[in-house]
């Protein structure tokens, strides 16, 4: 008789531990993400889709840049043309207007803090060289395969949607 009576509270404690388990295995999945993105990345690709069809490479067929994601939540991220040309005066607050353009349009930098959500990486940005970014929150959805993360970019500071493809490492 006192097995009886002891199936249900057994039968109550499995239902509760496996979902317990059930929680945590999800609350590890969701997690992995945000920890998968962790560390230093350089630039592979970056490749835009004007409303128009039109695909471009703002920053050339081979752009350099890194892009470092810490686990504190901060980030910071580089990216320039590697063609870009040196300065006459040697002076940074010297530049002519051309000189001036062809850095601007050459690098895109910014950083900030950033979080993980589901597939998606939500930039929370602080400060850019294209100033529209700054304080402004950006929701760009990834898949990491291997050792390549990738994420679009809903609107791109060029304009059109931006495709980027990072490598780890290197």
């Amino acid at each position: 008789m006192k097995a009886v009576k002891a199936l249900p509270v057994v039968t109550s404690i499995a239902v509760v531990m496996s979902l317990g388990i059930s929680v945590c295995w999800a609350q590890q999945k969701t997690g992995d993400s945000a920890k998968q993105i962790i560390g230093t990345w350089t630039m592979v690709s970056n490749n835009i889709t004007h409303p128009d069809g039109k695909k471009t490479q703002p920053f050339g067929p081979n752009p350099v840049g890194m892009i470092i994601f810490d686990s504190g939540g901060h980030y910071s991220l580089q990216l320039c043309r590697p063609s870009r040309a040196k300065f006459a005066s040697n002076n940074r607050e010297k530049g002519t207007p051309e000189e001036n353009q062809a850095t601007v349009s050459g690098c895109n930098p910014h950083w900030g803090k950033y979080s993980v959500e589901g597939n998606a990486i939500v930039f929370k940005i602080e400060h850019a060289m294209f100033p529209n970014w700054e304080g402004i929150e950006q929701k760009r959805n990834f898949t990491i395969v291997g050792n390549e993360l990738k994420y679009t970019v809903p609107a791109a500071s060029a304009g059109g949607v931006g495709e980027v493809v990072w490598r780890r490492g290197q």
